[in-house]
């Protein structure tokens, strides 16, 4: 969830590779998009594919298409959908406040499925400091 949350500022590693694509037309309306894909051996499933759609007028994110491959090593030719319809300010970052996934039909943004909500959204600079991620004395790590 967090990777769809902090959506766009996530992609910016080295080896991503971007490029125009055709526009995102849902309800008549148009949304330019930026295709995200990744050099070969880049990340933890570099098969996976993005699509950021965006609000012409503002530059907001509206949609985001992607594809999973699970750590198949294949590209996958299933596209999904999430729209970001509402934003909100915290600490001067636009994050989501509602993310809505979508059924597809041919590979397009179809029907709503399920709508995400955010509330009561804190960032701070202050670090938990190293005790915060201790294992707790009665817990096991599995491999």
């Amino acid at each position: 969830m967090f990777y769809f949350y902090a959506m766009p500022f996530v992609l910016a590693d080295d080896g991503i590779v971007y490029e125009d694509v055709e526009p995102l037309t849902f309800e008549g309306r148009a949304y330019p998009g930026i295709k995200i894909s990744y050099e070969k051996g880049v990340g933890e499933s570099p098969e996976d594919e993005y699509i950021i759609y965006y609000d012409a007028p503002t530059g907001k994110m509206t949609w985001l298409g992607y594809t999973v491959t699970y750590f198949t090593n294949e590209k996958s030719k299933e596209w999904h959908f999430i729209r970001y319809t509402d934003w909100q300010d915290v600490n001067g970052l636009k994050l989501p406040k509602r993310m809505t996934w979508y059924e597809t039909e041919n590979n397009l943004p179809s029907t709503k499925r399920n709508d995400v909500n955010f509330t009561n959204v804190v960032l701070t600079s202050d670090s938990k400091g190293a005790s915060s991620f201790v294992k707790p004395e009665n817990a096991e790590f599995v491999k």
